[in-house]
């Protein structure tokens, strides 16, 4: 699921400042380079701080890419900039663009960059959520447009959704922490970030590990892109597998980089660099370890048209192409 304004701003408030010996910023060679541009999925924040690794160290323009991030949010929607052609690849998931795949839009699904969809139920340990069939019986603070995802994860683990109370909220912790509800719908990079970020302990029960799988933060290019841009799409995102290496190796200096790139972002130091550290287990795995960031299997993608049926939504394995990634990794 796309985040929501609600969501970034939250996640992006604070006041620590960024001191001073951080990371600096790595002038690009002066060179001839082709102009492309990368269509984030929301505002900036350290959710992309790959991409902003690989533009720092010049990565990119050493493969003669002058690529410019562009920043979504709520009136910068990914898909129609790709179709276009203003973007050569957006950053969105596989539920997204299966809608817009149904719509008659040219898109693949090149690289999957979060191997476990976000989505988590978050409680408190005095009443926690540990499984699906904790639900019964419990109040879910959430947003009426995600219940086709409670629907989904009901379904997945036989669990009644009748016997769960859903409670329309707004995309905050309050009502968990007023008892209001009981859980919350939400990303485990954010609700449960904002509350350790104000000392509280959650417990979250991530929903990929209960059969919610859905690709997200995907990849996405126009099938004329991959017939006739295939260089520039492989140097993309072969600046993209070594930007988010290097993430993954240091996700402190990662978020430090974010404040130093984007400073007017409005970003908290803190909250970054633990957003930063809970996306790591999402982006890489036993899967990744072994054949590189961004990989998909057949049975991962099988899985994916599964849940997506359950969103109501039909597709096929053509959805997703691998011959970028396979160049890009050298299979």
């Amino acid at each position: 699921m796309r985040p929501n304004l609600t969501r970034r701003t939250l996640l992006g408030t604070g006041a620590a400042a960024l001191g001073a010996g951080t990371l600096g910023l790595t002038a690009r060679p002066a060179s001839a380079q082709t102009a492309v541009s990368l269509q984030l999925s929301w505002l900036h924040s350290s959710q992309f701080a790959g991409s902003y690794i690989a533009l720092d160290r010049g990565w990119w323009s050493e493969a003669g890419l002058d690529v410019s991030l562009l920043s979504g949010g709520p009136n910068a929607p990914v898909e129609p900039p790709v179709v276009s052609g203003a973007a050569l690849v957006g950053i969105s998931a596989a539920d997204y663009t299966a809608a817009a795949v149904e719509q008659g839009a040219p898109f693949k699904i090149l690289a999957v960059a979060m191997q476990k969809n976000p989505f988590v139920i978050a409680s408190l340990p005095a009443n926690p959520v540990n499984e699906p069939a904790d639900l019964v019986g419990k109040r879910i603070g959430m947003a009426l447009a995600n219940t086709p995802v409670l629907q989904a994860l009901c379904t997945l683990n036989g669990v009644d959704i009748n016997e769960i109370e859903i409670i329309p909220t707004q995309y905050s912790a309050q009502p968990l922490l007023a008892d209001e509800v009981d859980c919350l719908l939400c990303w485990e990079t954010d609700l449960p970030v904002a509350m350790a970020m104000q000392g509280v302990e959650s417990l979250t029960m991530l929903m990929a590990d209960h059969g919610y799988a859905v690709h997200s933060q995907t990849y996405i290019a126009t099938e004329d892109s991959l017939a006739n841009r295939r260089a520039e799409l492989v140097a993309l995102m072969s600046g993209e597998v070594r930007g988010w290496d290097a993430y993954r190796e240091d996700t402190d200096a990662a978020a430090a980089l974010t404040l130093e790139m984007y400073p007017d972002a409005g970003l908290d130091l803190e909250t970054q660099r633990l957003q930063a550290a809970r996306q790591v287990p999402l982006m890489f795995s036993d899967l990744t370890d072994a054949n590189g960031f961004g990989w998909w299997t057949d049975e991962t993608v099988a899985a994916n048209i599964e849940t997506l049926a359950l969103l109501g939504q039909t597709v096929t394995s053509d959805l997703w192409d691998r011959s970028i990634l396979e160049e890009v990794h050298g299979a």
